[in-house]
């Protein structure tokens, strides 16, 4: 049954203790686990919502927590959670057809048929539930099984109990219930999304040479194998972070630098606005076990970035590539047998059959070795051709990783940075991301402690191919010689998986002033303090940074050396919206505007173009992406143009220094020619727009929700902005009018020496996705108003809330 707010229980709410009483009455959850009956241990959850409609999650134990954040969640965003079930069962084509494209929130699959013949594989092997029967910590842990197991039972309940209103799935066919093993399949698919998840197309475009196969005899052209000095930088930029879709920005201040010596957290993580990628706002809390509040992943069970009462912590997409390939020597008789140590191995066909809607099953097999799945590439500039004597297999250790939850759980529940760093040496189970935290008393914590392949220096000039030694250094993708047993991965004593790095080797810093990162490598996490002497796999050293690395140190740099720090100054540095590549650049680009011959320009069509009213508005622009800026727009469309087409050794005249490298690359070189064609370039853009050179930004940066125009502050990677937002040009439809990717949820955290945290967060795209609901626009039009939420943590707080709502869902017989 649901019971909701009415006067009495309010009054009941209101004492508190009644309802921490009310959960010790809740029934002990059935000891059952797996997929026979997750509903059948009459769970329930007591659920408080305040403002902005976060659920307050106050359960007996796990199985009723993961019951109440299931339930939660499927109120909230049921269509977009059935949607990526869809995807795990493998079923996209026979529901939406098999050349539509997935959104991309659990695999980078370019089509339907692809991303279900590889889930549809995974399914079948039973490779979930293998990784499921591992004891921990290979595999997850008890508590954490029974979340999924009750997480599964609440989305269940859900819908069999409410209607759904939302328009994306209302009616539909493919919403239906779940198991605890689907919930642990999407797991999976977060875990490998870097890894297996980037290369499916090649995974299951993957077939051996068909004339060889068949025997015939006949001569086939080889395909056409990839140059190693193009590998490298296909390499580069498939694994440059800054090309991702998703990224963050973080920053731990120690004790030394605020107010009142405690320490403070800012987390900006940079993830999709729409799909299954977005984060969703709870609290969780079973009373004298665990009180934790933050973002979850949709699906996830946990919070995975957050606060408690003495830790906060947020992550960043981390520079480690997260895969290794081997080169494979194959049986000159048998091109699906390959040798190591000159030993013939036969590959294991995967075949899979995919339903398809309108039209018949589609069958096709994967060929799987010991490393791994063969993939015929890495993206269209990385072609790893099956031929009748190689092939490549593709290694990601994070195939053989449910423990990801496992990790967000027991840092929810840690006191300290300490005992962040030792939640993730006991669970190891952090994919791709860096983790920054700090403390009440005062302490910081930047580390890489993600699951990597073994690679070290030394094994990869070992046992690299000649491809290898071309990508290793560019990109720190190792492809080494998978015909020799001496090349095979080690394992390190504290890593809990074999042939993984153990956190031992991660690159960390501890109880420095400050510890930031913005998607680069470890190097820089303070800029006073450089990490060096890892291996290349986890990221590089000593090379150009982003410029919103750049901006990042100079602004947390100077606000620790100011001090008496507070959450205030937190807030104030999500939404100061500086322009780095303006406060570089716009001065001279303005100055080489000024000295255009007869304030002309030629654009890259050919076309002269008077260029001179854009060129006191590049001086006069106040250097920030705030919605009200004006030149912000301008400098914007002709920065992306400018470095679009011009290399950084021809744009600035002082060169990259590892010496000073926030302050290197700088000064515009205003004779490159590219400076003309990018100004002409805008401002003709601008003008067929019908776009004021001066107009503000926010009257073209927006978004539409309930037929509301937002403005949306913020800036492009290009531009180097903490607040990132990465939004589609489309000039008929007034500029940027949608945000694909950026600021998503923003948390300031502190302390202030009591017993509550001192938190302001913000989801910047809202809870829900029905645009039906009344959390679809609300802390959108805050982000938009450059407002925040208060976080209520402690018991108080969030039974004093005005827009208080307690709810009691309850698995029915």
């Amino acid at each position: 049954m649901l019971l909701r707010t009415r006067p009495i229980l309010r009054r009941v709410a209101l004492t508190g203790a009644a309802l921490l009483a009310t959960t010790a009455a809740i029934p002990q959850a059935s000891a059952a686990t797996g997929d026979a009956g997750p509903s059948g241990g009459g769970l329930s959850a007591v659920i408080r919502y305040t403002e902005n409609g976060i659920p307050h999650i106050l359960a007996r134990d796990y199985a009723h927590l993961g019951f109440g954040t299931g339930w939660a969640q499927a109120a909230d965003q049921v269509c977009v959670l059935a949607d990526g079930f869809v995807t795990v069962t493998g079923e996209r084509s026979r529901w939406f057809g098999p050349d539509a494209a997935p959104d991309g929130s659990l695999s980078s699959a370019t089509r339907n048929l692809t991303s279900d013949l590889y889930f549809k594989g995974v399914r079948e092997s039973g490779t979930v539930e293998k990784l499921l029967a591992a004891p921990a910590p290979a595999g997850p842990g008890k508590d954490l099984r029974e979340l999924m197991r009750g997480w599964a039972a609440g989305y269940n309940a859900w819908l069999a109990q409410n209607k759904i209103t939302d328009p994306a799935c209302k009616g539909a066919g493919w919403v239906r219930p779940v198991t605890a093993t689907d919930v642990a399949a999407r797991g999976f698919a977060v875990s490998v999304l870097g890894g297996q998840g980037r290369g499916i197309d090649g995974i299951t475009a993957a077939q051996p040479p068909a004339a060889a196969a068949a025997g015939t005899g006949a001569r086939t052209t080889a395909p056409q194998e990839a140059d190693p000095a193009a590998a490298a930088e296909a390499a580069r930029e498939f694994f440059d972070t800054s090309r991702y879709d998703m990224g963050s920005n973080a920053v731990a201040f120690a004790g030394s630098t605020t107010a009142n010596g405690s320490g403070l957290l800012l987390g900006n993580p940079h993830y999709p606005w729409q799909g299954g990628r977005r984060f969703w706002q709870s609290q969780q809390t079973i009373p004298g076990e665990l009180n934790v509040s933050g973002g979850s992943l949709l699906g996830t069970t946990v919070v995975n970035i957050g606060f408690n009462e003495k830790v906060a912590w947020s992550h960043t997409v981390a520079t480690g590539t997260p895969v290794s390939l081997h080169q494979l020597t194959l049986d000159p008789a048998d091109p699906t047998a390959y040798l190591v140590d000159g030993v013939p191995e036969k590959m294991t066909g995967r075949t899979v059959t995919v339903p398809v809607a309108g039209g018949g099953p589609v069958t096709r097999t994967q060929w799987w070795t010991r490393y791994g799945p063969v993939v015929s590439n890495l993206g269209p500039g990385l072609p790893l051709p099956w031929t009748a004597g190689t092939a490549y297999a593709l290694n990601d250790p994070n195939a053989a990783n449910l423990r990801g939850s496992d990790t967000a759980l027991a840092m929810g529940k840690a006191r300290s940075v300490a005992g962040i760093q030792d939640a993730l040496r006991r669970t190891q189970g952090l994919p791709w991301v860096n983790t920054v935290a700090a403390d009440s008393a005062g302490g910081t914590l930047f580390t890489q402690s993600q699951v990597l392949p073994r690679i070290t220096d030394e094994l990869a000039a070992r046992c690299s191919t000649p491809l290898g030694r071309a990508t290793y250094p560019a990109s720190g993708l190792a492809v080494l010689d998978g015909a020799r047993g001496d090349c095979a991965l080690g394992s390190d004593p504290d890593a809990v998986q074999p042939g993984v790095f153990g956190p031992g080797r991660a690159p960390t810093l501890r109880d420095a002033p400050y510890a930031e990162n913005s998607n680069d490598s470890a190097w820089l996490a303070n800029a006073e303090r450089p990490l060096t002497g890892y291996e290349r796999i986890w990221g590089n050293a000593a090379t150009p940074r982003s410029l919103r690395t750049r901006g990042a140190l100079e602004d947390v740099a100077g606000m620790a050396a100011k001090g008496g720090l507070t959450v205030a100054e937190l807030q104030k540095q999500q939404f100061a919206n500086r322009v780095p590549a303006g406060d570089l650049a716009a001065a001279d680009a303005a100055k080489a505007c000024a000295a255009l011959p007869g304030g002309t320009a030629t654009a890259g069509n050919g076309a002269v173009v008077d260029v001179s009213a854009a060129c006191p508005v590049l001086a006069g622009w106040d250097r920030t992406a705030d919605s009200s800026s004006r030149g912000a727009l301008l400098f914007d469309r002709f920065w992306r143009k400018l470095t679009a087409t011009t290399p950084a050794k021809d744009l600035w005249l002082v060169p990259f220094s590892a010496a000073d490298p926030v302050r290197t690359p700088r000064t515009l070189n205003r004779a490159a020619p590219g400076i003309g064609r990018a100004l002409a370039d805008a401002v003709a853009e601008l003008n067929a727009a019908g776009i004021a050179l001066d107009a503000p930004l926010g009257e073209h940066q927006f978004v539409v929700r309930g037929g509301e125009r937002l403005p949306v502050g913020g800036g492009t990677e290009a531009l180097g902005v903490w607040n990132k937002i990465e939004a589609p040009w489309n000039a008929a439809a007034g500029g940027y009018p949608e945000v694909l990717h950026g600021s998503s949820h923003v948390q300031a955290v502190g302390w202030d020496g009591g017993r509550c945290p001192v938190a302001r967060t913000l989801l910047t795209y809202s809870q829900s996705a029905n645009p039906n609901s009344p959390y679809y626009a609300d802390q959108t039009r805050m982000f938009s108003q450059e407002r925040w939420v208060t976080s209520r943590f402690c018991e108080r707080d969030i039974l004093t809330s005005p827009k208080l709502k307690v709810v009691w869902p309850r698995e029915r017989g």
